[in-house]
């Protein structure tokens, strides 16, 4: 993992959770109460001690109780539950890990038990702290911290190139360290949004001596997939523009996203091939104008005009006036919402992503490989989408969309559960081929090699793309709610 920045800006990796013992980052002593405390008392402790869990011991430690469960158990009974005993709310037995055992093994355990929380023993298994996922993902995310302070610090466009050249190996090493993928996909956009910040700065300082400042308050925004916080090692220019001035000033903010695209390209991020990009006209609006084009891809029936609002819509900030963008969500997901043809149209859309699979359940592969964006995360990523504006939400990550449109009764919870695991499991598999591809010296795409994955991965992934076949339906179902 990322541990230091090297002259020059140049980010070094190394595997962190490889080379750390428990001991190092657990809390201790730990935090223990007796089984007969009620979960009111365990609060009080949680929140005074600022830790997300207790011990319920009586002489030997015999379970936990967690800050999630608490709230759970309020949720689900109110402020009677909070007259309970621990006893009766823990979780049992514990599950426990050797201080001596490394950051990876606590991270896999984790994981594999779907638990947020390990107790820490010693050598004669007695109990000395507590080790908590929170604090192990914010040891993860120091490393793309990292990668973030040196792109904040970069003077030109190649040094930013320079720091992002360090993002596959932070990818390989948080995936090693049992991150999940969409996790590692979230740290990767948010390197590319610091990239186009910076871009952003390097621009603004460029505009002064030759253009003068700002004729107007703007805001840039970064759209697709590193938007949606979801992005993998391909990267792309995907970014566009807000302003509140008049029409004059289009001058100074077209040659504004130009430089904002040249500095990027120059970093490794080429331009977009498609021209999503701010110094585009279309990509560079007003509010006003912002509004008039929402309103044309609303009425528009052509494959085009849904490609370009699929990219939009999952907007988000990075430089300038936020409260542009803010304005800009609030009007587009509101006439969205309002235009149910629209919405129909969004769902026919994703019913035309059909999951590579032949007879039978069989990849349908070319040249031993499965394309996995087109029929494997579109689907999900679109019908997650059509379902949030349709119910009115600003939501843009796919995960807060699924819940989203749960929340507003436009999808059940147990097909929010199948499509997010779906969704980590096509990602998964996508970017651990990119870290093999990058490594084997490939350029890194959409596509996997089904031979290079174990059988139990496999195995997974057919049955996510089965999954997928499913999502028309729900999208339908939802928009008739």
């Amino acid at each position: 993992m990322v541990t230091a920045i090297e002259p020059g800006g140049l980010v070094r990796a190394d595997g962190f959770a490889y080379r750390t013992r428990v001991e190092a980052v657990m809390r201790g002593p730990l935090v223990t109460m007796p089984p007969d405390t009620t979960l009111a008392a365990a609060a009080r402790r949680m929140t005074d001690e600022a830790i997300s869990a207790v011990v319920v011991a009586d002489g030997a430690p015999a379970g936990i109780v967690t800050e999630r469960d608490l709230m759970r158990l309020v949720a689900d009974g109110g402020g009677d539950a909070l007259i309970r005993p621990l006893a009766a709310v823990m979780s049992a037995p514990l599950v426990t890990i050797r201080s001596d055992a490394l950051v990876a093994s606590a991270l896999g355990r984790m994981e594999r038990l779907g638990i947020r929380h390990l107790v820490v023993v010693d050598s004669a298994d007695c109990p000395v702290g507590m080790v908590s996922a929170r604090a192990l993902l914010r040891l993860r995310a120091r490393d793309a911290l990292a990668i973030g302070d040196g792109i904040a610090a970069a003077a030109d466009a190649a040094a930013i190139g320079r720091v992002r050249a360090a993002v596959p190996g932070l990818a390989a090493a948080l995936r090693r360290d049992g991150a999940s993928a969409l996790d590692v996909a979230s740290a990767i956009a948010t390197t590319l949004r610091d990239a186009t910040a910076r871009a952003a700065a390097l621009a603004t300082e460029e505009m002064r001596g030759a253009w003068g400042p700002a004729p107007a308050r703007w805001c840039l925004l970064v759209l697709g997939s590193g938007g949606r916080g979801e992005s993998l090692l391909v990267p792309d220019q995907d970014n566009a523009l807000i302003h509140d001035g008049a029409a004059a000033d289009d001058a100074w903010f077209a040659e504004f996203g130009r430089r904002i695209a040249d500095i990027l390209d120059a970093a490794g991020v080429p331009y977009c091939t498609g021209g999503v990009m701010a110094r585009e006209a279309r990509w560079r609006y007003d509010r006003a104008g912002w509004r008039e084009q929402v309103a044309g891809w609303l009425a528009a029936k052509d494959g085009a005009a849904l490609l370009d609002v699929d990219i939009f819509f999952d907007f988000y900030p990075v430089a300038g006036a936020g409260d542009l963008a803010d304005a800009l969500r609030s009007d587009a997901v509101a006439a969205a919402a309002a235009a149910p043809l629209f919405l129909r149209m969004l769902a026919l859309h994703v019913a035309d992503l059909r999951p590579p699979l032949g007879f039978f359940g069989r990849f349908a592969t070319r040249d031993g490989r499965i394309d996995l964006k087109k029929g494997g995360t579109m689907p999900i990523v679109a019908a997650a989408r059509t379902l949030a504006l349709a119910a009115g939400a600003p939501a843009v990550a796919t995960h807060e969309r699924l819940a989203a449109a749960v929340a507003r009764g436009r999808l059940t919870d147990a097909d929010r559960a199948m499509l997010a695991s779906a969704l980590e499991i096509i990602v998964g598999a996508m970017l651990d081929q990119q870290i093999r591809d990058v490594a084997d010296g490939r350029p890194p795409g959409s596509a996997v090699e089904p031979r290079r994955m174990d059988a139990a991965a496999r195995s997974a992934l057919r049955a996510a793309l089965r999954d997928i076949r499913a999502v028309p339906e729900l999208v339908t179902a939802g928009l008739s709610r």
